[in-house]
């Protein structure tokens, strides 16, 4: 059973069969598909779920914290599962694979008051940008 799936549970999210087979599909380290990717693996688990449905479920996960929206460039946004366990990303330019990272130091830290310009600083976004394995190799 994933993570998510426990979460969900955990939560008392009432866990239809189309809610399962999206959170399935979302289940893994590293995994940050779009919308359109999520339906096509659901559609493979159950064939009748719409896109629609698809959307609606993604949506109400972020909402309620489950799953964070992703977006790294000006491509689809994705849909990130690993929410509870603070990371940035890795992302490849060419093929655009994203790997979560957990890179050491404060990065809040590392911004010196005299560049915040008065703001509470509350979170900070990182991406990593670069070349991936097997696009360096192709």
């Amino acid at each position: 059973m994933s993570d998510l799936l426990e979460r969900l549970r955990g939560r008392g999210w009432r866990m239809t069969a189309q809610r399962r087979v999206v959170a399935e599909v979302l289940d893994g380290d590293h995994v940050h598909l779009t919308a359109d990717e999520v339906h096509a693996r659901a559609v493979t688990k159950l064939p009748e779920i719409s896109r629609a449905t698809v959307y609606n479920t993604l949506g109400e996960l972020v909402t309620i914290g489950e799953v964070l929206e992703v977006s790294t460039d000006k491509r689809a946004k994705r849909y990130d599962p690993n929410a509870h366990q603070p990371h940035h990303h890795l992302v490849c330019g060419q093929c655009g694979a994203i790997r979560d990272v957990h890179p050491v130091g404060n990065p809040l830290a590392d911004l010196p008051d005299t560049e915040r310009f008065g703001f509470t600083v509350s979170g900070v976004e990182m991406t990593y940008r670069g070349v991936c394995p097997n696009c360096a190799t192709a």
